[in-house]
């Protein structure tokens, strides 16, 4: 009995000590560039609002009842019945739906687009991280259709409808999908079933996004876009932990204040009417992270040729890495690699503002143009790169006049005489 108390004691031992291991090079002496920005610390605010999700979403699901009769009143007794139920609704609903969960994320993609950290050894990471986006935007949906308010309903409607542009078999799919010939009780209870799924999925993909980050990815990326040695590189423990819980800290004072103070701000009110699937709300909004596609959708009025414009605008961020093919990765060298960037941005959040807008002149003309616009950049991301690189990137002819030694040097470097 001895004996094998002991061989259990070492068979746990050695997992701890993996975990342990596993701990100590990822989190703690794993080395990165001394001179990244704050920029690099939304990937670790990601992660923890992900956490703060899973972890409210699961309380949440001990009251509530997946069924069209009662959903709506569930979601009434958690807010007014249950002990803290409203604190942890609120903390789910907005941390989702403000500025904090899906911000961070996007801040996240457009800081790795900027820097072109989807680059070489990192496109595997780039690859996973679309991966983890696209599942974050299904849950999201699943998500807004459990209240079973009017806003939910219809918006369920309208997205199953998508599937109906598959040629022969659509109009199955969606039957199948909604199990009946409409959206019923047996639909509301495969969105919860999924909705309850999915966050551990994408905290898998999360695990195994981090892990090829920490093995493969060899070379830290940074600002400079620079490949730095050892000697120019600092642990994650005690230096990013500080810049990250300053981060936390000010974010949660915001998380706080919202919900104490501002808890409704971003919901919609027709989401407080019971769905009636008789009465359709005059004008149909989705969250605000998804109003930049709702945008694109819109402005086309050919089904098929939106919903597949739509879905092309974002699988084209998954095909970045092999688009670019600039030999220099920092935007901070490269003035129209920059201007680009800065153009994706504030064209993505235009359109967010037209798609809340009502679907009259000139929001869908407009919208229509940016549209063909956010295509147009990954086309003129092509064009670039390809005649960049044969114009002024050719590495031997540049090196043969030049010393140079890096980016910064292709533009401002001067010859030797």
């Amino acid at each position: 009995m001895k004996y094998s108390n002991l061989e259990t004691f070492e068979k746990f031992g050695f997992l701890i000590n993996l975990i342990y291991k596993m701990y100590s090079n990822f989190l703690v002496q794993y080395k990165h560039p001394y001179n990244i920005s704050f920029l690099w610390n939304f990937g670790f605010l990601s992660g923890i609002f992900l956490a703060i999700q899973i972890v409210t979403g699961l309380l949440l699901t001990m009251s509530y009842t997946a069924h069209i009769q009662f959903a709506f009143h569930s979601i009434y007794n958690i807010m007014n019945e249950l002990n803290y139920g409203w604190v942890m609704r609120y903390f789910h609903l907005n941390i989702a739906s403000f500025f904090f969960f899906f911000l961070a994320v996007y801040i996240h993609i457009f800081k790795a687009i900027y820097y072109s950290s989807y680059k070489q050894s990192r496109s595997v990471v780039w690859f996973i991280g679309i991966i983890i986006y696209i599942l974050m935007m299904g849950t999201a949906f699943l998500g807004y259709v459990l209240p079973w308010g009017q806003m939910s309903f219809w918006a369920a409607t309208v997205i199953t409808n998508f599937i109906t542009v598959i040629p022969i078999f659509g109009l199955d799919v969606v039957q199948w999908v909604w199990a009946g010939f409409s959206i019923n009780n047996a639909t509301l209870t495969r969105f919860f079933s999924l909705h309850y799924l999915l966050p551990f999925l994408i905290l898998v993909f999360v695990l195994l996004h981090l892990t090829i980050l920490h093995i493969i990815s060899i070379k830290g990326n940074n600002p400079l876009g620079l490949h730095t040695s050892d000697d120019n590189k600092i642990t994650f423990d005690p230096y990013s932990y500080i810049k990250d819980y300053y981060y936390l800290i000010a974010f949660l004072i915001i998380v706080i204040i919202v919900i104490f103070w501002f808890p409704e701000s971003l919901n919609h009110p027709d989401n407080y009417i019971k769905a009636n699937p008789l009465s359709t709300p005059p004008h149909i909004v989705p969250e605000w992270y998804f109003l930049p596609f709702y945008a694109i959708l819109r402005c086309i009025s050919n089904k098929m040729y939106g919903i597949i414009v739509m879905f092309l605008c974002i699988i084209m961020f998954f095909f970045l890495p092999l688009m670019n093919r600039n030999k220099i990765k920092s935007s901070l060298f490269h003035f129209i690699n920059k201007q680009k960037n800065w153009f994706l941005i504030v064209n993505l959040t235009y359109l967010g503002i037209l798609g809340y807008n009502s679907p009259i002149f000139p929001y869908v003309e407009v919208g229509l143009i940016c549209t063909h616009l956010h295509l147009f950049y990954f086309i003129l991301l092509l064009l670039v790169a390809i005649t960049l690189n044969k114009m002024y990137y050719n590495r031997t002819l540049v090196q043969n006049t030049y010393n140079i030694t890096s980016p910064y040097m292709i533009y401002y470097g001067e010859r030797n005489e």
